[in-house]
């Protein structure tokens, strides 16, 4: 390959993740407001004729995984086949989803044969009661359902996503741990950001991802840090000594992973983010079908991706470079 997706930094992208709707059918405390949000007509938001036509173009620059995202991917009618038309793409390797699992378990078969590789299912806590309340009004057992289809059709690595939030799940760390410990399944601990919302309500949920290990400490959990796991992107990962499964830490705000930052966002309504946390877009609609057009656009986009987010510096309530986006984590697709 001659010409590949590189930033100012040297950085080599080769993932896009894909946003294909702002709707979901949750409204997790830490996502979106329980009301009031305003989301895209359904004509404003990007064709899957139109997605798989910048895929296309992408994999011609070295663009080979793939991540959909929302708001709920599910939400969208005829997901699968989406997935089907971007699996026939040339250079095109992994395909993932990152769901609240919801409307999964009925659906993972479909998923696999579609050609998705892999699964990403977030869950915030085990208990209906606080589960119910974390993502107002979910249930739990269709979790744990699709959990359980996903791992029964052949997905794999399963991996289960849980936004760590002070005062709220923190003492379900041993309960995630004690999951890999007895099952080959695989935890990510992911600290609270401040997408959309950099807010005392945010700082005071925040959790540093440290807390993690000293409960394996308290424990008397032997860790050790393991190798990748597929698809890993920036988790850090490890093990209890004796467990079927793994755990990650994903901790951008106290410990960014920007320096390796491969990654680029569509979004639903066709913007180009270069960096989720900063304001920066560049809608691509209106060049697509013009190949060319398309590469420089997301070129240009790559030319002003900055070094790092600075959420750390949000956390101090210190100056920052850029502009933080305004649009909430669901309207971005994570």
């Amino acid at each position: 390959m001659s010409v590949q997706l590189v930033d100012s930094f040297g950085r080599v992208h080769d993932y896009l993740r894909i946003s294909v709707t702002d709707r979901c059918n949750l409204r997790c405390v830490y996502c979106m407001p329980e009301e009031g949000m305003a989301f895209e007509p359904d004509e404003r938001l990007l064709s899957f004729a139109e997605i798989r036509e910048v895929v296309r173009v992408l994999a011609g620059y070295g663009v080979r995984k793939l991540r959909l995202t929302g708001g709920e991917p599910l939400v969208r009618r005829d997901l699968p086949q989406l997935v089907a038309m971007l699996s026939q793409i040339p250079g095109i390797e992994d395909i993932a989803l990152t769901t609240n699992g919801i409307y999964l378990a009925n659906r993972a078969a479909q998923f696999k044969s579609a050609g998705l590789t892999r699964v990403n299912i977030s869950l915030d806590s085990l208990r209906p009661d606080r589960f119910a309340l974390i993502t107002r009004g979910g249930d739990v057992q269709r979790v744990m359902s699709a959990v359980r289809e996903s791992i029964r059709v052949g997905f794999h690595p399963i991996k289960i996503n849980v936004v760590l939030m002070k005062g709220l799940n923190e003492d379900e760390i041993d309960d995630f741990l004690q999951w890999t410990i007895d099952e080959e399944i695989n935890v990510r601990f992911i600290e609270y950001m401040p997408i959309g919302h950099d807010d005392d309500g945010w700082r005071s949920k925040y959790l540093p991802l440290n807390t993690v290990l000293e409960r394996c400490l308290t424990r008397g959990w032997a860790v050790e840090s393991t190798g990748e796991v597929y698809g890993n992107g920036p988790s850090h990962n490890y093990l209890i000594r004796g467990a079927k499964g793994r755990f990650g830490l994903i901790h951008p705000v106290s410990d960014h992973f920007c320096e390796t930052c491969n990654r680029l966002r569509l979004t639903a309504d066709g913007s180009i983010k270069p960096c989720l946390y900063w304001t920066d877009e560049f809608n691509v609609r209106g060049v697509i079908g013009n190949d060319e057009a398309v590469a420089q656009l997301f070129f240009k986009a790559l030319g002003v991706k900055p070094l790092n987010h600075e959420m750390a510096e949000a956390l101090r309530r210190q100056s920052q470079s850029h502009t933080p986006t305004v649009r909430r984590m669901s309207q971005i697709g994570g």
